[in-house]
């Protein structure tokens, strides 16, 4: 007989603890083509309006070839969330601790990105672990356009 349906079950994967964790272990997300709906809905979402970013014309007169795209708005196609990582860790995280970025490359209208993370550290606590995920997005042309990282605090199995 088929055991009751329990929606708190329902996952897409087993969740995982700090101690689960291995350096180096990669969660790629999937690509995406930065297109114009993409840059105005980063410029309402942030306020920001530097031409740079939503000028083509300003673009193309300060030797740009295309509207490029702000930092942030890069790094965010990184966010863990658009992968597999938050179902791995639904019943462990605790926080986001923080997150930083170095853009290395323009990205420009049209570009697709390739993010991915991988494990770099893992810094045990009592009952807690930092995971810090490094996060680097490549282009369509195989370039480096950013570097980054994110920290986590992840719960370790309860004993």
């Amino acid at each position: 007989m088929e055991p009751p349906f329990d929606p708190a079950r329902h996952r897409f994967a087993e969740s995982r603890w700090f101690e689960d964790f291995a350096i180096g272990e990669r969660f790629h997300i999937p690509s995406r083509t930065m297109t114009e709906a993409l840059f105005a809905a980063f410029q309402l979402a942030s306020g920001d309006n530097d031409p740079i970013h939503y000028d083509r014309d300003y673009c193309r007169r300060k030797g740009h070839p295309e509207m490029l795209a702000h930092g942030m708005q890069v790094f965010i196609q990184s966010a863990a969330g658009a992968g597999v990582f938050p179902a791995l860790v639904a019943d462990s995280l605790v926080a986001m601790l923080g997150c930083s970025f170095r853009t290395l490359k323009p990205v420009y209208v049209g570009d697709t990105l390739y993010p991915e993370l991988f494990v770099q550290e893992l810094t045990p606590q009592n009952t807690t672990g930092v995971l810090t995920l490094a996060a680097t997005i490549h282009n369509q042309k195989g370039e480096r356009v950013l570097d980054g990282e994110h920290r986590y605090l992840i719960r370790k199995r309860a004993a």
